[in-house]
């Protein structure tokens, strides 16, 4: 067998592969580590969801922005798809982080597959994407190792929380909303600007959350305890050394507060922006399938900080959800060179969008 014809022929196949599923495995970790920063802020009794996300659409407008400033170009989509985008993915990121309040975390990261059966039904029907058989094996197998995690996690009973159907409710509605949020950017990346379409999702993602902020979240913020309780005993021994001021400072509530906070933005930030790369190069679906591997990530992040020990399910269901990823991102490749896929029909309607908006363009200089 000619192996360097083989690698010739297969190459770029398996480096792409293998690129994608490191990309996903990125933006799971980046997710756990969200997840880590809002958990430890719960924790600390601060419950503000929308504030957290408000400070990663800030940050991304901030960056992103000031680069589409800068190339000073017209927008090739509607404003009205990304507020639409953004609209939803505020909505999900607040439904499902609410829904922890009312059901237990296992039920919650049971529903949150949802997800992916909301994407396959969009991608389906607005892009025309066709899924092998093999893509929905892969699928099952990526449900079935995260379902090891959870039967470790769960036990027996798993806890009901203390409204649970309201909790479950909120879970498939956040679901529903992030599908739609991952379909409307993947449509919007693969034929525009990825600068564009992260500067636009983030401002409209921004002004959504200042408005349901003033709405719904003013009495959470006003409840969080921000003083740093320092110097609440000037005449202290231990007080007087700067090192133990620093150390006191470092342990209080208020610089985890900070912490947490600063720590959501940047795993926010890093998010957001290497979303777009995998939702291009593949597409929504296999990013929510990588996402499911986010939950074993935290398990790696509560050993290094709380020195907990791991199940042997969990080595099996990240195996499991390996494999169920590498079937799937493999058969996509032979399809995306499907005509169905590259014809141009499922971007039609905001390709006729872009050419209202030239035509207007047109008319307003004539």
């Amino acid at each position: 067998m000619d192996v360097n014809g083989w690698w010739g022929t297969h190459g770029n196949d398996i480096r792409r592969t293998l690129f994608l599923l490191f990309l996903g495995q990125v933006i799971s970790f980046v997710m756990s580590l969200m997840s880590f920063t809002s958990s430890l802020l719960a924790s600390l009794g601060v419950d503000t969801p929308l504030t957290l996300s408000f400070f990663v659409y800030l940050a991304l407008s901030l960056v992103y922005g000031s680069i589409f400033i800068y190339r000073r170009q017209k927008l090739q989509v509607r404003w009205y798809w990304y507020l639409l985008i953004g609209f939803a993915d505020v909505q999900g990121n607040f439904l499902v982080n609410q829904a922890f309040q009312y059901s237990s975390i296992t039920s919650v990261t049971i529903l949150d597959c949802w997800t992916i059966a909301w994407v396959i039904l969009l991608t389906w029907y607005f892009l025309g994407t066709r899924y092998s058989l093999w893509q929905f094996f892969g699928a099952a197998v990526c449900v079935a190792g995260l379902g090891l995690v959870l039967l470790s996690d769960a036990g027996v009973g798993g806890g009901g929380g203390s409204r649970p159907l309201l909790g479950d409710t909120f879970v498939i509605m956040g679901t529903l909303f992030f599908a739609l949020s991952n379909v409307g950017e993947e449509i919007c990346v693969k034929k525009k600007d990825r600068v564009e379409v992260i500067t636009m999702m983030a401002i409209s993602g921004l002004l959504v959350s200042i408005c349901e902020i003033a709405i719904l979240e003013t009495k959470g913020i006003a409840s969080v305890k921000w003083s740093p309780e320092i110097v609440r005993e000037p005449e202290s021994a231990v007080l007087t050394n700067v090192t133990a001021v620093f150390s006191h400072l470092i342990n209080s509530p208020f610089f985890s507060q900070i912490l947490a906070f600063a720590g959501f933005a940047f795993a926010g930030f890093l998010f957001y922006t290497f979303v777009p790369f995998l939702l291009k190069m593949s597409g929504a679906t296999l990013f929510n399938l990588s996402l499911l591997t986010s939950d074993m990530w935290a398990v790696v992040i509560r050993i290094f900080f709380y020195k907990q020990e791991v199940d042997w399910l969990y080595y099996v269901a990240f195996g499991l959800v390996g494999i169920g990823l590498v079937v799937y991102s493999k058969t996509e490749k032979a399809l995306d060179s499907a005509p169905a896929i590259g014809d141009g029909s499922q971007y039609q309607i905001l390709d006729e969008e872009c050419r209202d908006a030239r035509n207007d363009d047109v008319g307003d200089r004539s």
